[in-house]
């Protein structure tokens, strides 16, 4: 891949992903990014020719920046942070998610219709799924 794990950092505050700690990190976002913009600068292009353009460049780039993810060298002291994070997050946007659903669910009865998000249902489902799923395999491997 391009980009090298000794230039980010893990993002700590105000969202996930990398940070640049150097400025080798910062070169590297400008001169990836630079040929999109430029790309989407210039006139010659159908609408659907640019989404086809810039969805496999958004692919491309963000397999580069989860093998630097993956690749990030953390302490255990890190890696614990992470995962409080992690969970303090998830508990977070499961209680909105439910909060939401159950918002939903009241405004519809007050009309006499059935009224559900399948995409927050899906979320809350799929992560339930996933938990259940980590679970066992974390058991197994005792």
């Amino acid at each position: 891949m391009i980009g090298k794990p000794e230039w980010f950092s893990r993002r700590k505050y105000g969202g996930w992903g990398l940070y640049p700690k150097s400025k080798e990190g910062w070169v590297y976002i400008l001169v990836v990014m630079l040929p999109l913009f430029l790309f989407h600068l210039l006139p010659f292009w159908s609408a659907s020719f640019r989404f086809v353009v810039t969805g496999v460049f958004l692919l491309l780039f963000s397999i580069d920046i989860l093998n630097i993810m993956f690749h990030l060298k953390k302490d255990e002291r890190e890696i614990k942070h992470e995962a409080l994070a992690e969970r303090n997050a998830s508990w977070t946007m499961v209680t909105i998610l439910v909060i939401g659903l159950l918002y939903e669910i009241m405004e519809g009865a007050l009309v006499n219709e059935i009224k559900i998000n399948w995409l927050i249902l899906l979320a809350l489902f799929g992560g339930a799924l996933a938990k259940s799923i980590t679970n066992i395999k974390l058991e197994k491997t005792k």
